[in-house]
């Protein structure tokens, strides 16, 4: 089994908080002290509240490390003051973890696990060890097990085998769960297994999983991929990144409060929906009453008092929700729900707000959902749409330009400046992925759509809307300069 030396890694972290563990550090002290060295680095800035949501199970981390005699260090850069290394490495979102090897400063692998302390701990095993300890004896079996939420144990008699070098290629496949490998007949008799063959240990649901396909890398990640969460997961801080980097992009959601009197029951009912649906669709739940919730709520077109609710969404290249038409929470009805979706007969839910009384009044027109497709396929009318969110820093600094081109176009016969707002409003043939968004439809039937990818500014949205859309823009769907505004996704918490 392959092993990277300790001296060739280098992990980092970047975060914003505070750190007790670590001290301030200037770039070039960075590079010169510890670039040899195996160490967690952290940048920060004292804003970000994922990332104090982090803090805590870093430093747990840390202390794993230490108690371990680890060789691995830890440090701390603000990227506030240090902004170059910040942009060297491309961080647009907090936190962004990066993994170094070899003193190799140019080619970082993305940190992919959880954001709890074992995740992290799990993940630098696997880049400083092998991808699955050898378990000599029982004691070193029931250690794994014990100490770890999800641990996966291959039981080969020949550990040279196929089934074991597949085994070996997945456990190398998988990054958040810890796997070990054994020959020892003690070990198969402890665990009751006669021959070989694979099992997922877990703290919850069923407690093991015992696989039962064919031997190969994709059989054993779809086992575990199907098993390695529990059958209804809830949605935190911590858990975020397991469930939105998961493999399975299918989640549906149920929004209620913890603290109400049938909590339980509503669990169990969904609990029992999720059986049938293991690997296809992730079953979520979240506390509609904790305050860090509410804009995973709005995403939605939900506000807590209509809670408990039952939502869909799809996390493909392309986020789509949908809505039972039931919002009785039952086995049955979550049931029915979820199988019309997995057999495509479902139609999205576009939210939408009513159609302002004055929505044509001002100098920059307000769309909606219902009066969107109406105003913005005019064939006479060339329109220049703003997708915001009222939450948007970037849309804020934007509305005053916008205003003035609004104001600069208000009696032209053929353009209308118009904006809508994306947390409220759904277009199935438009897709927001980030704020703002700027999107121009020109005059014509052939329902042309042109984003924008020019200068915010008075002067570059004039010459685009002067050039009839091509001094600044590009096809939809067509890479233009990176967009410097906020994606949906992460400011959700949901990557």
């Amino acid at each position: 089994m392959h092993s990277e030396p300790l001296q060739t890694i280098l992990f980092t972290t970047v975060f914003a908080s505070t750190s007790p563990i670590s001290e301030n550090l200037s770039a070039l002290k960075l590079w010169s002290n510890f670039i040899s060295s195996i160490f967690l680095l952290v940048l920060d800035a004292p804003w970000c509240g994922h990332c104090k949501a982090l803090v805590p199970e870093y430093a747990k981390a840390a202390s794993m490390l230490k108690a371990d005699g680890s060789e691995i260090r830890l440090a701390k850069v603000d990227a506030t003051e240090e902004a170059d290394l910040a942009q060297e490495y491309g961080v647009r979102g907090y936190p962004t973890i990066k993994f170094f090897k070899g003193g190799d400063k140019e080619s970082p692998k993305e940190y992919s696990a959880g954001r709890q302390a074992d995740d992290i701990i799990n993940w630098l095993k696997k880049r400083t060890g092998p991808a699955a300890t050898t378990l000599g004896e029982v004691a070193q079996a029931e250690t794994m097990i014990a100490e770890n939420e999800v641990a996966v144990i291959g039981f080969f008699k020949d550990a040279e085998s196929e089934g074991a070098t597949a085994f070996l290629k997945a456990a190398e496949a998988v990054d958040d769960v810890p796997f070990g490998i054994t020959s020892n007949d003690a070990v198969f008799s402890k665990f009751e297994v006669s021959k070989d063959g694979v099992v997922l240990f877990k703290k919850f649901d069923e407690g093991r999983n015992t696989f039962d396909g064919e031997l190969s890398k994709t059989e054993l990640l779809a086992f575990i991929k199907a098993n390695q969460l529990p059958l209804v997961i809830e949605f935190t801080e911590q858990t975020a990144p397991k469930i939105f980097g998961g493999e399975i992009k299918s989640h549906i959601l149920m929004f209620v409060p913890k603290a109400a009197d049938d909590f339980n029951d509503k669990m169990a009912e969904f609990k029992k929906a999720s059986e049938g649906f293991k690997g296809k669709i992730l079953f979520i739940f979240i506390d509609s009453e904790v305050d860090d919730n509410q804009r995973i709520l709005e995403f939605f077109g939900l506000k807590k008092e209509e809670c408990p609710a039952i939502r869909l969404i799809t996390l493909e290249e392309e986020m789509t929700k949908y809505r039972p038409e039931s919002e009785a929470i039952t086995a049955d009805n979550i049931i029915a729900f979820c199988t019309l979706f997995t057999e495509g007969k479902l139609k999205p839910h576009l939210m939408s707000q009513d159609i302002p009384e004055d929505w044509d009044k001002n100098p920059v027109r307000v769309l909606v959902g219902k009066n969107f497709e109406e105003v913005v396929f005019d064939p006479k009318k060339n329109v220049f749409v703003e997708f915001y969110a009222p939450w948007c820093g970037h849309c804020k600094q934007l509305d005053p330009i916008w205003t003035k081109l609004g104001e600069k176009y208000q009696d032209s016969a053929d353009i209308v400046v118009a904006k809508m707002d994306s947390t409220a409003n759904e277009i199935e043939t438009v897709k927001v992925h980030s704020f703002p968004t700027l999107k121009f439809f020109p005059a014509g039937d052939e329902h042309k759509v042109v984003d924008y990818n020019g200068e915010r500014t008075l002067e570059g949205f004039t010459k685009f809307l002067e050039s009839g859309g091509k001094d600044g823009g590009a096809p939809a769907g067509e890479e233009g300069e990176e967009d410097e505004g906020i994606d949906v996704s992460t400011h959700l918490g949901l990557v």
